[in-house]
């Protein structure tokens, strides 16, 4: 009988392993042996050895604009996002009239920003005579060329991501109900004002779920491909052209697979050497419970 249990488990956890296997595990591995090879994706791979890393890195300015867009593009979307994310939780943490419907609505946008429809949308209202122009016009001022002007791109582009903070949102929400109360009712007592309690107390405690947050909304954004391809196709100018963008033109318009595998390689280190970093950091910000630091 306990024999019996075990194959079943082995039978029922099957699917997921070979699902990891033929979707992920030997995908990641041919993507790195095509990197280092010619291919088109009709002929046999040509081995190139590190031809595709020396021209990404030494003759391919496309690379170098396209990987500047992409950093600039984290960098902006990922600290206000989860301000905006954390700001938000803070608000529907208090115990308000419907509550539970807002916390809803806020978090609508997370299912649903990143679909091809919502990319269409945004493209409309930001359109040049889209709705937020409009908004714009009835305080007399100028409509915007929001997709047309590479300074304004980028932005917008930003501000989707942007709107996409409700799963964030969600997770510090958790956290926030579970500090102790008690905590406050005892710095209350000692004369710390609604700022000192976020500062000392919410803050501090919340640290693991902050890092967890910045972990997952670090890796998403440097994926980030539907907006700007549906958008903007990345331009004007190639304003907003991130890696992702980048290595599908390669693949599937070019037929370059070797030299999009070697773009998504050197993605794939750089999103690492980030997290690696993030996590050398959190040792210094990230308190967990049972810390004893001075």
């Amino acid at each position: 009988m306990g024999g019996d249990s075990k194959y079943l488990g082995y039978l029922y956890v099957a699917p997921y392993v070979a699902g990891l296997l033929l979707f992920t595990a030997f995908p990641f591995a041919a993507s790195f042996y095509l990197s280092f090879t010619d291919y088109d994706l009709l002929s046999t791979p040509k081995w190139t050895g590190l031809d595709n890393y020396t021209k990404l890195f030494t003759r391919d300015r496309t690379f170098d604009r396209s990987l500047t867009v992409t950093l600039l593009y984290v960098f902006m979307t990922v600290p206000v996002k989860l301000a905006f994310a954390l700001l938000v939780a803070v608000i529907l943490n208090y115990r308000l009239k419907a509550i539970n419907f807002f916390r809803t609505a806020y978090y609508v946008p997370s299912i649903l920003g990143g679909s091809i429809a919502i990319a269409v949308l945004w493209r409309y209202i930001f359109a040049e005579a889209g709705l937020v122009n409009m908004i714009i016009g009835i305080f007399g001022l100028e409509p915007v060329n929001w997709f047309g002007d590479p300074s304004n791109a980028l932005i917008t582009i930003t501000l989707l991501r942007c709107w996409q903070f409700g799963s964030a949102m969600v997770i510090f929400l958790a956290a926030l109900q579970s500090v102790d109360k008690s905590l406050y009712e005892a710095a209350s007592i000692d004369g710390a004002n609604q700022w000192h309690l976020f500062r000392y107390i919410t803050l501090p405690l919340i640290t693991p779920v902050i890092f967890f947050n910045l972990i997952m909304q670090t890796v998403q954004a440097f994926q980030e491909f539907n907006g700007p391809y549906i958008i903007t196709q990345g331009g004007p100018l190639k304003s907003t052209y991130l890696l992702p963008l980048y290595i599908y033109d390669k693949a599937f318009k070019s037929f370059d697979m070797g030299y999009a595998s070697a773009i998504a390689w050197v993605l794939f280190a750089i999103i690492m050497v980030l997290t690696l970093i993030a996590f050398w950091s959190s040792k210094k910000w990230v308190y967990y419970a049972g810390d004893k630091r001075s």
